[in-house]
């Protein structure tokens, strides 16, 4: 039966501004593609990122483009040889995952051999401003298991200070986002003791992280920026001693599965990450997540509005979104 390929961009409002070292933002700008096979119908969310060359346009062009391959049968495998990793493909990908399941009414967690989707310990994010207002945003978390911290170059103590005071019990994530120097990170390392932190997350740009080769941390250092595919981790592996997997860098679940096996067979530390975006982004996530190590998938939470059905946070753990709105 002839499948049918759609996409359209869609904004949704935040709740307040998300700030990092690259800049602020105020809305998820998000791709959703739409996979129709007769009475049946999959979906799958992107949020292409400035960071990779990726915009809107740039997105819906790519998803475009497969209508064709899509209506004459493409299958998740033979997506992967032919379209780049990045925000369309994990579009499409996450979409024809989601047909499969309506169509076959096996659940994708059925597919992959596991049961329902669990409740996973995310992290809550406060992101970078003042150490008054991100100590604020702490103590808001206050029983929260596990924060993650954005900070930039300026004053990195003081915010990891703030955070740590206002969130006294959390275990602790550190996410420069690529702002740091080899010497900075160096300087840091006393701190990241006092302040019993767990992970550092990209703290070098991804072009200059060899400087992390022969250097010993206190705590590890999870590789964001610097790693999207499986292929990636060959020469991660003396820089890095945990990788992050984000659907929207691998390409989609597919992409995700394969990065997942490839980091455990290499004994690396996995964490699993979002962007800023809804929770039909976040469902193909859980599947990686309930692997994970770390786990950050609280970009829903940003929303002013979520998808009825979507991920919540109660109990200490982010549940995860209802079968109906992705994946059975």
């Amino acid at each position: 039966m002839l499948r049918i390929l759609s996409v359209e961009h869609q904004s949704w409002p935040l709740a307040t501004p998300f700030r990092i070292s690259r800049g602020v933002k105020t809305s998820a700008e998000v791709v959703v593609a739409t996979i129709r096979e007769g009475e049946f119908v999959g979906r799958g969310e992107a949020l292409p990122y400035a960071r990779y060359g990726e915009t809107i346009d740039s997105v819906l062009e790519q998803v475009r483009a497969f209508s064709a391959e899509i209506a004459s049968g493409m299958d998740r495998e033979a997506l992967l040889w032919a379209m780049p990793a990045g925000a369309a493909r994990n579009a499409i990908d996450c979409a024809l995952w989601d047909l499969s399941a309506r169509r076959s009414g096996r659940s994708v967690a059925s597919q992959l051999g596991e049961g329902p989707l669990p409740a996973v310990e995310s992290a809550l994010t406060v992101s970078l401003d003042t150490p008054e207002a991100m100590r604020a945003a702490a103590e808001k978390m206050d029983g929260a298991p596990l924060v993650k911290a954005k900070v930039d170059a300026r004053d990195p103590e003081a915010q990891l200070r703030a955070v740590r005071a206002g969130a006294p019990r959390a275990r602790l994530i550190v996410d420069p986002n690529e702002s740091w120097t080899i010497e900075l990170l160096r300087e840091m390392q006393g701190l990241m003791r006092e302040l019993k932190v767990d992970l550092v997350e990209q703290p070098l740009p991804a072009d200059r992280d060899e400087a992390l080769e022969g250097f010993t941390p206190a705590q590890p250092i999870c590789a964001d920026e610097s790693c999207h595919v499986a292929d990636d981790l060959p020469r991660l592996l003396k820089r890095y001693q945990a990788i992050n997997i984000k659907l929207d860098k691998t390409g989609g679940l597919t992409g995700a599965l394969a990065l997942l096996q490839r980091a455990r067979a290499e004994q690396l530390r996995v964490m699993c990450g979002c962007m800023v975006s809804t929770s039909l982004s976040m469902a193909p996530a859980f599947h990686i997540a309930r692997h994970a190590e770390f786990v950050d998938l609280d970009g829903p939470l940003w929303l002013k509005q979520d998808h009825p059905g979507g991920v919540r946070f109660a109990h200490g753990a982010l549940q995860p979104p209802a079968p109906a709105l992705w994946g059975g």
